[in-house]
């Protein structure tokens, strides 16, 4: 595993924490290039159905290690490289059919903020504070993470994200769609957690085929294609649904074993 991370399984929960607290977990260049291979490594596994991505510590991420910017982003070619990196780390994250779940504490800014934004669900302690600040390094964010945002919380938070730096609290966040809840810091982890174990009760024919035509959907899709029949399709034709019949007809907890 690429120093900065630490990948552990809990049952059918993978949990990817950002393991630099002294440094606030900012994100290196190598663990933007490495979260590709961590998103293909539990999306091959079976025996996982969720991944959870926390920070170390006190905080969740700062952002990018700003760090590196003099030896990685001082020329044209270099800052392109660097880009591609996040950017490959953003794709894929939003283009994982296993749902990803942010549990934040304390600071989520910058580029933790854009890790964060690329899961599908986003949980904070009250006490976190979120933030985007390009404006404040000279830095136009790139389009992807941008119309994702924007998807989440509308052009007009977007712009004040984007356009001012500046940064606003959990409860804040909430209200505008950027979170999906807020928690007392000593009850994120069990809360969090016992939503993951929800998603993992699912059927994961629904939980994996829903995400995909959502994610088409935010990507500006208006009508379905030939992927999206056959997710219906082969959900309408496989054991999940049969078994979700049955179960709701008996009056007793689905039992599904697509995985």
């Amino acid at each position: 595993m690429t120093d900065g991370f630490h990948l552990t399984r809990d049952g059918e929960v993978a949990r990817l924490t950002l393991t630099r607290p002294e440094k606030m977990n900012a994100i290196t260049y190598g663990m933007w290039s490495a979260i590709p291979d961590v998103v293909a490594e539990v999306e091959a596994d079976p025996a996982l159905k969720v991944l959870v991505i926390a920070g170390a510590g006190r905080h969740f991420s700062a952002g990018a290690d700003i760090s590196e910017f003099g030896e990685l982003r001082t020329t044209a070619d270099g800052a392109a490289s660097y880009d591609k990196a996040v950017e490959g780390a953003v794709a894929a994250l939003t283009a994982m059919r296993k749902p990803s779940v942010a549990m934040i504490r304390g600071n989520c800014i910058g580029g933790g903020c854009q890790v964060s934004v690329a899961c599908d669900f986003r949980f904070a302690a009250e006490g976190a504070r979120f933030g985007i600040t390009p404006a404040k390094l000279g830095i136009v964010y790139h389009f992807e993470s941008t119309r994702r945002l924007v998807s989440l919380v509308g052009p007009a938070h977007a712009k004040y994200f984007l356009l001012s730096g500046e940064l606003i609290t959990a409860v804040r966040a909430r209200e505008i769609g950027l979170l999906n809840d807020v928690f007392p810091a000593d009850d994120l982890e069990t809360s969090t957690l016992a939503f993951a174990e929800t998603l993992c009760a699912r059927s994961q024919a629904s939980v994996r085929g829903m995400n995909r035509i959502i994610e088409k959907i935010v990507a500006g899709q208006e009508a379905p294609d030939a992927e999206v029949e056959e997710i219906r399709s082969e959900a309408l034709h496989g054991e999940d649904y049969a078994e979700g019949v049955a179960a709701f007809l008996a009056r007793r907890p689905p039992r599904f074993t697509f995985r």
